[in-house]
């Protein structure tokens, strides 16, 4: 294979079939997570999950390396850094679906399913977020500027819930106006049946609770994704990149939610590391929309030649150090022997 992209300008031009190829790939990564996984309900062990996300960690790397090989080492460093932003902003979302699992009381063994078609309904609404984000791009080099300073709004936001509130699971979940339609709209039962999704009762068709948890897991993603989509297009340009980033950080956050599950209270300051990477990604959205600028009213409507250039060297160095520095702290805190002891008694089950 030559060459991964043809053309240019406004991201990479990538083939139809290996769009295709992709697509098909990752389904069929998803089928085979609900054959070996979800068919049989139960509640994975701290070792199948810590395996299990490994070996979608691993598939990630490989994916990456692949593009490093195939394509060139910019793209490679594109996707590496925008798997670990997207990966790390999807530990943010387990908080949340770990409060959506405690309020509607599913039973650990059935929560695999919930989690697995949420995640799944998650990757479409996020293709669709791309697409639209790419069409957008390519007409209208601005909005980039749009997509820089709602990231930077959204990191002011997120650093000041972090010093002045500490997300915990166990808050309560507050439904947005689309679950709680859903859950007046449709005929549905009080009790869980298993992870059934409907069942017949007197000869009619009822939805199940768990229909209403994966809505709520799949629109709560989908809030995420609001802040995931711009992080993401500011360290690259390419849909495509864009597209498996997400596709691979949401690929095993089945597992990762088992993994993290007693984890997360302790990861205190995550919020402010989030804060401070899609601050800094902001920003670089800002000096990249700066130097292709063309709206009149700045500089003439000509490109502005003194800002600094970030590169995705810098970007990949930045958020790792990131990570590093406020995921030890958080430990340093809060210390691990909860954790652990937590885990160790799950594994005698």
């Amino acid at each position: 294979m030559e060459s991964l992209s043809t053309g240019s300008g406004g991201g990479d031009a990538i083939p139809l079939w290996i769009w295709l190829s992709t697509v098909a790939g990752i389904a069929g990564l998803f089928v085979f997570d609900f054959m070996t996984h979800v068919r049989k309900a139960h509640e994975p062990s701290f070792r199948e999950a810590a395996i299990w996300s490994a070996f979608y960690v691993g598939l990630a790397v490989i994916f990456g390396g692949v593009l490093w090989v195939l394509w060139d080492a910019t793209h490679g460093l594109e996707f590496f850094a925008g798997f670990i932003t997207e990966k790390s902003l999807s530990v943010d979302n387990l908080f949340v679906f770990v409060i959506i699992m405690k309020s509607f009381q599913v039973p650990r063994e059935d929560q695999q399913k919930a989690l697995l078609i949420g995640i799944v309904l998650a990757l479409i609404m996020r293709g669709i977020f791309i697409a639209l984000g790419a069409a957008a791009i390519n007409q209208f080099s601005w909005i980039f500027y749009l997509f820089g300073f709602f990231l930077l709004a959204t990191a002011v936001k997120l650093a000041i819930d972090s010093f002045t509130h500490q997300k915990s699971t166990d808050e309560k979940y507050e439904p947005n106006f689309i679950v709680k339609w859903f859950d007046r709209t449709f005929p549905s039962t009080s009790e869980f049946h298993g992870n059934a999704l409907f069942i017949v009762e007197n000869g009619k068709r009822l939805m199940t609770p768990m229909m209403v948890v994966i809505v709520a897991l799949g629109m709560t993603d989908l809030l995420f994704a609001l802040d995931s989509i711009p992080a993401i297009y500011g360290l690259t340009d390419s849909p495509y990149i864009v597209f498996t980033t997400n596709a691979f950080a949401l690929l095993g956050l089945l597992q990762l939610y088992f993994l993290l599950g007693g984890l997360l209270d302790r990861l205190v300051y995550l919020g402010f590391g989030l804060a401070l990477i899609l601050g800094f990604i902001g920003l670089k959205l800002v000096f990249h929309a700066m130097e292709d600028n063309t709206l009149s009213f700045l500089n003439g409507g000509q490109p502005i030649e003194w800002v600094p250039h970030i590169t995705t060297e810098l970007s990949l160095s930045v958020i790792i150090g990131i990570l590093i520095v406020t995921t030890a702290a958080s430990l340093m805190r809060t210390g691990i022997s909860g954790f652990t002891k937590e885990k160790g008694d799950q594994s005698l089950h």
